[in-house]
This record gives C-alpha cells, structure tokens and sequence, in this order.
C-alpha cells in the first residue's frame, strides 16, 4: 500500500505587491545593511580623510557596482536561483541536487555551510555596533545621546539580547513590519545616494570597468589588492539572498533585486560624491570611528537616518539569525550535525526555534562585541569565511549544470570564471585572518570538525555493519505469530514500535529481533518496523507499507522532506486507520477507553541507543571518529522528541555497536591433572 501524509506548505509563492514587500524584510537584510559600513571600511582602509583623491573613490565604487553585477545580479539572481530543490534555495538545499553523482561533494557542502553559519554569526554583531555608533556626538536638547564606544557597546549588547530573547515566542507578529520598514530603508538609501550624486554626475564614470580595474594597480591604492577585501563587504548578503529563495519565490526575488540594487548604487555613488567634496576638510579627521553613510546626511535628520539604521540592523540581524536555525534544519537532516531540539513557536511551518543554537549564537555575538568592541575591528573580520561559501556554491553549481546537461564550455566556463574571481576575493580577504579573521576561521573549523564528525562517523558504522548481524523478517515471522499467540506470556502492549532501517525490503539489525525475542518476550497483536527517509525535496511526506502477507507485521517506509517535522506518533495513526480502512489489519476495539467506538489499541515505542562494544576491531581514527560521535549523541535531543514521541509510551533499551570483524578466541578445555600443573602465580 502507498498513500501520502499531508504536506505543510505548497512551494509556490504568488507575486503580489504584499510578497514583494515580504521579500524585501526576509531576503535582502544582509546586503541591504552593507552601506552602512562598505565605504567606511575602504576609506579606513586607505589611511583615513585626506588620504584618498577622486580617482581612489572613482575605482572604488567601480569596484562595487561590478562586484554587485557580476556576483549578485550575474551568478546568485540570474544563475543560481534556477538551481532550486523544489523552490528551495542555498548551498544544502543545491548539494541534495547533486550528491548522488559524487561521494566527495558532501566535503564541499559541509565546508561552505560551517563557513555560512561562522560569518553569519558576525552579521549581528557588525550591522548593529554600526548603528549605533552613528549615535555617538548627536545632541538632543542640548544633551549627548552617547560620547563614549562604552555605551555604543552596552546598548548593542542590549539590542542583541532582546533580539535573541524574542526568538522563543516567535517573530511572527514584528515580522509583519520587516518588509514595509526594509522598503522604507532602501528607498531612503536610494534618496539619499541621488541627492548626494546630484552634486556631481562626473562620478557616474565609474560605472565603466576601467577605472576599477586601474585602481588595483594604482599606486593611489594604499591595500593594493587587498582593497578587495573591503570591497567584498557589499556583496556578502548574496549567499543569503540565495538560501531565503524558499520563503519568497523566485519571482518576487527577480521583481524586488532590480529596485534594491538602484538603491543600492545610488548611495555608494553619492558617498563617493560627499567624501569627494569633503576630503579636505580636517574637522573630520578628528571623528572617531569616522562614517561617511552618517556625515553625508544633513544634521537635521541624521536621528532619523540613526534610528532607521538601527531598526534595518535588527532586521537584518533576525534574518541572518532565523537564516541560521533553517540551516542548522537542514544539515540535520542531511545527517551533518546530531539531532537537535526544534520547536515551531508559531503556526508558521517555516519558522524554527532551536533553542541550542540560539544560546550559541547570542553568546558568540556577545563574546565578539566584548573582544572586537568597535565595528571598525570587526569590519576587519568580517567577510573571510564567506568567500569560501561562494567557492563551494560554485563548485556545486558547476555540478549541477552537469547534472542538468549544460554543455561542458558553459559548465567550465562558469566555474572557472566565478572560482578565478571568488579566488581573488579569498586572497584579498585572507589578509583579515591577522586582524581578526581568525575568529571566524577557528568558528567554522569547529562547526565543520562536528559536521565531519557526525558525518563520517555515521559513514563508518553503516559502512561496518556486516550482513551477519541483520536478519530476515521472513525467517522470524512463525516465532513473531506464536509469540503474539502464546498465552504463557502477558501482553506487553497491542501495538510494538521500532524505529530502524530496513535493508533489501525485509532485512532489520539482528539487535531489534533480540529485544522482541530474547531479552524479554514482548508479546503483541502488530508488530510495526518504522524507517524514515529524508529526502531530497523539502517538503514530501509519503508513506508506503508492507506486510509480508500477515496482519501482525508491517514495515512502514516513511518519506519526509527535509524540512518536515518528523511527527512519528501522529504519522502512524493516520497508517494504522489506513490500513485498517482498507482491510489490511484487523480492528483493534478497546474495552476500557475515553473514546467512544474506540478502534486503535495501545502504541509501546522501543528505543535502542548504542554504546560501543569493547570488543569493536575498528583501530585509530576511525575508532576516535566513532568514540567522538558517540559523545556529541549525549548532547544531541532524545529519539524520543526527534521523531515526535514525548507523549508516547517508549521504552528506552542499551545495545553495544560492535564494528569490525571479531575474530572468534577458541578455548581449549582442560582435564584437572592438567590444570593442576598449571605454573601457580607467585606472590610478591
């Protein structure tokens, strides 16, 4: 029998003005918050006011608006957006497309999302530490908002802590307000650049590539290539651009980037003007933490401008954070990282709490503040670990072109073109690794030596797990009917739940069969072998069932997408009244229950949980890759809450994982005149 389970959600997103406006608050935080320290970084970079002419900010936002093109517009909107699983978008949604045609893309994978998540973990502390730093010397009646980086760094700690506090009740209802404020940001960014461009048209020059690529080799240029680094900067939201794709469609994404990208432009075009017009004046040579988004503004409405940043910093902070539970998600069901705790703290399939990875990330947000302290530092950070998320999304792009027949010169052209410029931006960037850089690196080599952990630890004990230790159900059946039949034993329950894996439609884990038969005979009307497949679509739910000519043994294969809910207890309900309709199993009425015409008996749910057998042959690392995933099971959540049993009645047993060969020690018996002249030990 073959049924389906209903589906959560239906990918398909309308374009409508309220999507767009949607799209605008989920989608483009990251990128649409990189004005606000782009510019900054790059005069910085160069020494400071005084220290740059206008042919340095002509190659400047030369650079800028051709990373934009070539990187954002050219491979996430226009190409990588069409490499979608199911309308889902990102570097592990883009790896189930094409895991199957290599075994080593899994290393690519796991590499671009530890770097993903290490970045992500900076976004926060950047985008809001920069807001607020606009704050510093603004008067209000007379008086000083903020006059020290101290309080700048008490009130972003502030700031990040509510936010991260407000994520367990959901963000459903301030999420309604993330779009129309988001369309309020660009369109004043986009103002405000014009304003400023339309002192000096000249700057519009720069949209031709020559002057970006002289300023690399001027000698005006005080980084030299490694101005890219800070270049980089205003294109790292692309790869958040390409994961968010399943909460708002493609289409809305097209529609919205055009408008964005303007916007975008427009104020990196009229920073350049003002910092132009104003190089000279040494007044601002004094300002600390000088920032050219802010000083360009007239004083009049730079509260305003301070507060909206702040209001886009938070934004922007809420999708990178809500970006980082959906990936988690997602790398769990890829089996990645161990089993966590989710919740759904709202009606709304798609926003995840992990209660875990909220604690971590507001710590990590927290410990940066506190080390970095200033954006200015934490500028010098950021960006790094991203470079490697791109490179490994060109990588598997190109895999996916193969996949999807491209012709090979296009395939290659793509990868050698993106992986050639993604490789400058890396090495450009790789000078930050002194300068705080190592931050994030030492981040994401931690989360991917879990993943790789987790990962191929996994590999090694299905890889050694031997056909002498799975059985046949066909083998036991006659024991399973008389054990259901058998008077001499009392019934432990109507209907018995294992959660495995079934190899070749009926082969199980000897272990499952010992629990049933050997340990302690659980006697039972159905007995039920429950294997969940997680696949390559995000949001299947399907089911099929077997059971071997019999009305006492069903194998249930459940197919779940992987960002499906695993809710075991209510899936099976809905199997069991299935089959029971279609006259595969009996009814099983109740004498005493609750519910009136009661048709379903009682559900027992046996857990097995390996501990490694010292009797494993599997020697160094292998063994140390094992010892280590049996540690992190400790800290992953329960099978209990995994597969959606915390209500249900589970028995918990211990069995030992024996990997490897054991090699069978014959005991020689020996007679008593021979043990007798054993050599006796002795003492000292």
């Amino acid at each position: 029998m073959a049924s389906g389970l209903t589906a959560n959600k239906k990918l398909r997103h309308k374009i409508t003005a309220a999507a767009l406006l949607v799209t605008l608050g989920v989608v483009y935080g990251d990128i649409g918050t990189s004005p606000l320290y782009v510019m900054k970084s790059i005069v910085a970079g160069n020494g400071g006011m005084g220290h740059f002419d206008t042919d340095f900010l002509v190659g400047s936002v030369s650079l800028i608006f051709w990373t934009l093109l070539i990187i954002t517009t050219v491979k996430y909107v226009l190409i990588a957006l069409r490499a979608d699983n199911n309308g889902e978008g990102g570097i592990f949604a883009l790896y189930t497309l094409v895991r199957q045609r290599a075994r080593w893309l899994v290393l690519p994978a796991m590499v671009g999302g530890a770097a993903l998540l290490a970045d992500g973990m900076l976004t926060p502390a950047v985008t809001v530490t920069t807001a607020i730093e606009g704050l510093k010397g603004v008067h209000i009646n007379g008086n000083i908002l903020i006059d020290n980086q101290q309080q700048v760094i008490w009130v972003t700690i502030l700031i990040i802590t509510f936010l991260f506090f407000i994520q367990r009740f959901g963000t459903d209802l301030i999420g309604k307000a993330f779009g129309p404020i988001m369309f309020v940001w660009f369109t004043f960014l986009g103002v405000a650049g014009f304003i400023a461009l339309s002192k000096d048209w000249s700057m519009l020059r720069a949209l031709n590539p020559y002057y970006a690529l002289h300023l690399l080799v001027s000698p005006d240029n005080k980084m030299g290539l490694f101005i890219l680094g800070s270049i980089f900067l205003a294109t790292t939201g692309a790869e958040a651009l390409y994961s968010d794709m399943g909460h708002v469609g493609r289409g809305n994404i097209y529609l919205s980037w055009p408008y964005v990208n303007i916007c975008l432009v427009l104020n990196y075009f009229g920073q350049a003007v003002w910092l132009d017009q104003n190089s000279k004046v040494t007044a601002f040579n004094k300002i600390t933490d000088f920032n050219p988004f802010f000083q360009m503004l007239p004083e009049s409405i730079r509260l305003g401008a301070i507060i909206l940043a702040t209001l886009a910093a938070i934004i922007a902070s809420q999708a990178l954070i809500s970006g980082s539970y959906t990936l988690v998600s997602e790398a769990i069901k890829l089996r990645f990282l161990p089993r966590l705790h989710i919740i759904y703290p709202t009606r709304l399939k798609g926003q995840l709490y992990i209660p875990v990875v909220n604690t971590i990330l507001w710590l990590a947000c927290l410990a940066i503040i506190g080390y970095f302290k200033t954006s200015a530092e934490m500028e010098g950070a950021y960006g790094l670990a991203i470079t490697i998320t791109m490179l490994m999304t060109t990588l598997l792009l190109y895999q996916y072109l193969r996949s999807r027949h491209a012709p090979a010169v296009i395939a290659i052209g793509i990868l050698i073109f993106f992986s050639a410029i993604e490789t400058v931006f890396f090495i450009s960037s790789a000078v930050k690794f002194l300068h705080g850089g190592y931050v994030t690196a030492m981040i994401a080599f931690i989360i991917l030596a879990v993943m790789y952990v987790w990962q191929y630890g996994g590999r090694i004990r299905d890889d050694n797990t031997y056909r002498a230790e799975m059985a046949s159900l066909f083998a036991y059946k006659n024991q399973l009917s008389e054990l259901r039949n058998d008077p001499d034993y009392p019934t432990y329950t109507t209907n018995l739940v294992y959660m495995t894996q079934i190899a070749n439609d009926h082969y199980i884990k000897k272990e499952i069969l010992y629990s049933i038969l050997d340990k302690r005979p659980k006697r039972a009307r159905v007995y039920w072998f429950v294997t969940v497949n997680v696949t390559d679509e995000p949001y299947t739910a399907e089911y099929t069932t077997d059971t071997y000519g019999t009305d006492y043994m069903v194998n249930v294969q459940l197919y779940l997408g992987f960002r499906m809910e695993q809710q075991v207890n209510v899936f099976l309900r809905q199997i069991v009244n299935d089959m029971m309709r279609e006259g595969e199993l009996p009814t099983q009425p109740q004498k005493y229950t609750t519910i009136p015409d009661r048709q379903v008996g009682d559900w027992t749910f046996v857990l097995l949980h390996e501990e490694l057998s010292p009797q494993t042959q599997i020697k160094g690392f292998q063994k140390a890759i094992i010892q280590a995933r049996l540690r992190l099971q400790h800290i992953a959540v329960s099978p209990a809450q995994w597969f959606g049993l915390e209500y249900a009645d589970t028995i918990d047993e211990t069995v030992p994982l024996v990997l490897g060969k054991i090699p069978i020690t014959k005991l020689n018996r020996l007679t008593r005149s021979q043990a007798e002249a054993q050599p006796e030990d002795e003492d000292d």
